[in-house]
C-alpha cells in the first residue's frame, strides 16, 4: 500500500496545478499526505482489526478525525464528523485510492490452484468500498484496482497454474492480460494511450473517470516511478489519479528504496505506526 501513499504524497501539489509532463521533480519540499493517504492507513488498519463491516467504518471515522483538514470530499467529511454509520451511494474516486491493503491479502496460491480469485480479498475490497460508495461505478472501481494489483502480484511474483510456466519476465503478456481482464470484468475501455488522454484529460473524481486512466497509467509504465510519471502527467484529480497508478506500480515492480525513505519523511508517527504494523502483519 505504500505505492498508493507515495503516489498521494507525490501528486498533492499537482492536483490544483495540473501539468501535462513527465519531466518535473518527483518529491517538492511542499509535498504533503493527503486523504488518499490517511484512508489507506484505515483500510489497512480495518484489515488487520478483521475485515468486518463495522471495522472498516470504525477506523474511517478514527483516522478521518485524527486529520481533520486531510482534503476530504463533502459529503465524506459529512458521514466522518457525524454519527451516521450508512453509506451515501457514492461512485467517487475515494473508493479505489485506499483498497490497495485489502489486494494485498490475496492468496496467490489459490489463483494458481483454482484459476479463480481469492474471495477472502475480493470480499474486502468490496467491504471497502461498500461503507460509503455503494454506487455499482464507486464498488467497481475499488474492485478493478484490487484485481490489478493481486494479478501484478500473481504475474510478476512468479506464480502460475498447474500446467503452465511463469511469465514474470514478459512484462508485455503480463500487462495484456491484466487489461484483457479489467476490460471483459468491467467494462473499462482501456484501449486509449496516454498521449491521446492527455490533452483533453480534465479533473474528474469519479470512478469511471479516473480508474481506467489510472491503470492506463500502469499499462504504459517501465518501472515505479515511470508509473507515478504517467499518472501525474495526465492531469485530473493528480494525486487520487498517482494513488491508484502507484499502488498497482508497486505490486508488478517494487519500490526503490530511496523512494521508499523520502516517502516516509512526509508521514507522521501515527502513519508510521500503522505501516509498521501492516508489514508485521503480512
Amino acid at each position: 500500500m505504500l505505492g498508493a501513499i507515495i503516489g498521494d504524497i507525490v501528486g498533492s501539489v499537482y492536483e490544483f496545478h495540473n501539468i501535462k509532463t513527465k519531466d518535473f521533480p518527483l518529491f517538492r519540499e511542499d509535498c504533503f499526505f493527503t486523504d488518499d493517504t490517511v484512508m489507506t492507513c484505515a483500510v489497512a488498519e480495518a484489515v488487520m482489526n478483521g475485515g468486518q463491516r463495522e471495522d472498516f467504518i470504525d477506523a474511517m471515522k478514527k483516522h478521518g478525525r485524527l486529520y481533520p483538514d486531510a482534503g476530504y470530499g463533502g459529503r465524506f467529511r459529512t458521514w466522518l464528523f457525524t454519527d451516521n454509520r450508512e453509506p451515501y451511494n457514492s461512485y467517487g474516486n475515494g473508493s479505489a485510492m485506499r483498497v490497495s491493503p485489502c489486494a494485498w491479502v490475496m492468496d496467490c496460491g489459490v489463483y494458481a490452484r483454482t484459476g479463480l480469485l481469492p474471495s477472502n480479498g475480493r470480499e474486502l475490497a468490496w467491504l471497502s468500498a461498500e461503507v460509503t460508495h455503494n454506487h455499482p461505478e464507486g464498488i467497481k472501481g475499488a474492485m478493478a484496482t484490487a484485481d490489478a494489483i493481486f494479478l501484478c502480484r500473481y504475474y510478476f511474483g512468479g506464480y502460475c497454474g498447474d500446467g503452465e510456466e511463469p511469465i514474470s519476465n514478459d512484462p508485455a503478456e503480463i500487462k495484456k492480460r491484466i487489461r484483457a481482464h479489467i476490460e471483459r470484468v468491467y467494462g473499462y475501455d482501456l484501449s486509449k494511450t496516454l498521449d491521446e488522454i492527455r490533452p483533453g484529460y480534465r479533473f474528474n473524481e469519479t470512478c469511471q473517470g479516473t480508474v481506467p486512466q489510472a491503470i492506463i497509467a500502469f499499462l504504459e509504465s517501465t518501472d515505479f516511478e515511470d508509473a507515478i510519471r504517467n499518472a501525474i502527467s495526465l492531469g485530473g484529480d493528480s494525486d487520487t489519479l498517482a494513488a491508484i497508478t502507484g499502488s498497482i506500480a508497486e505490486a508488478a515492480y517494487g519500490i526503490p528504496d530511496r523512494i521508499k525513505e523520502k516517502a516516509y519523511s512526509y508521514l507522521d508517527e501515527p502513519l508510521k505506526d500503522v505501516l509498521r504494523r501492516w508489514k508485521r502483519s503480512r
